[in-house]
């Protein structure tokens, strides 16, 4: 685990405050950014290094099916029936601020990745969110680009090329996946 890095620090305490609230995480991105939602969203739905055992009175209703608690996560980038009639009838840059209106709620959490930092969709989905009440994090390349000014926490690669980016990104949400899921599952 990286032990220097006071954005991914910030950014890790911002989601465990919200999962305490009783918050979700929303999470988009373009590309392998949009792969990277959905990774991001299945280390947390379900166990990433930690079993995270039902009660055991939950887990006898459910005649010990094997199942996991899970933290709330929803990749904006999976729902393809809304992103098309978004497309379709609104605009392209709407696809994930149109969701946001919809799910997301005050003391939630956005996740955005872009690698440049200047998405236009990835944006607005910060914007709406702020509008929201939600806090906004922000995964991009170095610098950041315009999206720095929507995050109240902006963690950056230093990188600057697309695929070096993404390879540091992997490394960055793995990291706070695991602290993420640290802070609610013991061992």
């Amino acid at each position: 685990m990286n032990a220097n890095n006071p954005a991914l620090d910030c950014a890790v305490e911002m989601m465990i405050e919200s999962y305490k609230g009783g918050g979700k995480l929303l999470v988009c991105g373009n590309g392998g950014s949009a792969a990277d939602s959905a990774h991001i969203v299945g280390e947390l739905v379900k166990g990433f290094l930690k079993k995270r055992p039902l009660p055991a009175d939950w887990d006898a209703a459910l005649d010990h099916a094997p199942l996991q608690m899970g933290l709330p996560a929803i990749d904006l980038s999976a729902q393809g029936a809304v992103i098309t009639a978004v497309v379709n009838d609104l605009s392209g840059e709407c696809m994930y601020a149109q969701q946001v209106m919809a799910y997301c709620n005050p003391g939630d959490v956005i996740l955005g990745i872009t690698t440049s930092g200047n998405a236009k969709n990835v944006i607005l989905a910060l914007r709406a969110a702020k509008l929201r009440g939600a806090t906004c994090i922000g995964l991009t390349g170095k610098g950041g680009g315009k999206l720095k000014q929507y995050c109240d926490v902006l963690v950056e690669s230093s990188e600057t090329e697309t695929y070096r980016v993404q390879e540091e990104h992997i490394r960055l949400y793995h990291e706070f996946c695991a602290r993420v899921e640290a802070a609610f599952f013991a061992e």
